[in-house]
């Protein structure tokens, strides 16, 4: 087994070509592809060697049906090697139609069920104040369509109050949530207590300057729009 770090983002498309089948849910993989490229490439203080840190950031995939993109960037990172991708969703591959942490190195928890990963954060940023560590950022990662679930605004609602200013949540809005949110995403977040900033899916810098914003004694959450699911 090889791993290599050495991809850049232009290979990503190459790397998730590999991975083929019928269960491969392709768009809500593309969907996040620029989302997890500026934070593993930018932002997460996490790599191959520090996986197991005390001291890491922590990344939590809600959003995981589709995982494509998200095996495309732990390989061009390093974490999984190359070689595993084009087993993808096979018997015999550790690489399942949902990551599982005991088998993908670098994922925090096994994922799929729409609205878990956001109170799971909460849990992890509450372990994380209770042993003293102030440093690490726990980051998750949802889907619009995931607000749909009340465990997420339980989880918000109780983030919000407690502080939480080492949580922070991605949104990615492809606009195939069932139910509105009047005055958008990023206004229900505010109602309880969350920094917000909203931007485009796809404009790196426009990520970044939303990923690193300074939020103290709040919980952040960056919505991040991308083309509606509908529309392809």
């Amino acid at each position: 087994m090889t791993i290599t770090a050495d991809h850049g983002y232009d290979d990503l498309p190459r790397l998730m070509s590999l991975m083929t089948g019928d269960e491969k849910h392709d768009f809500a993989a593309t969907s996040t592809l620029d989302v997890l490229w500026v934070l593993y490439d930018r932002v997460l203080d996490v790599t191959p060697r520090r996986a197991e840190a005390t001291d890491r950031d922590r990344f939590l995939l809600s959003k995981g049906h589709g995982p494509m993109a998200y095996y495309a960037v732990l390989a061009a990172k390093g974490f999984v090697p190359e070689e595993w991708l084009p087993g993808f969703g096979s018997y015999d591959s550790p690489l399942g139609h949902h990551p599982d942490r005991v088998l993908v190195p670098g994922a925090e928890i096994g994922s799929g069920s729409l609205g878990h990963g956001l109170p799971l954060a909460v849990g992890s940023a509450l372990g994380l104040r209770a042993q003293g560590l102030t440093g690490p950022a726990v980051w998750v990662l949802i889907g619009d369509a995931e607000l749909d679930e009340g465990s997420n605004h339980e989880a918000i609602a109780y983030a919000g109050a407690a502080g939480l200013d080492r949580l922070h949540t991605v949104v990615v809005d492809n606009a195939s949530a069932s139910h509105a949110l009047p005055g958008g995403i990023a206004a229900r977040f505010e109602a309880a207590n969350w920094s917000t900033a909203t931007v485009d899916g796809r404009d790196h810098a426009a990520l970044y300057e939303a990923f690193t914003a300074p939020h103290p004694g709040h919980p952040h959450a960056v919505v991040a729009r991308v083309e509606p699911k509908n529309a392809r």
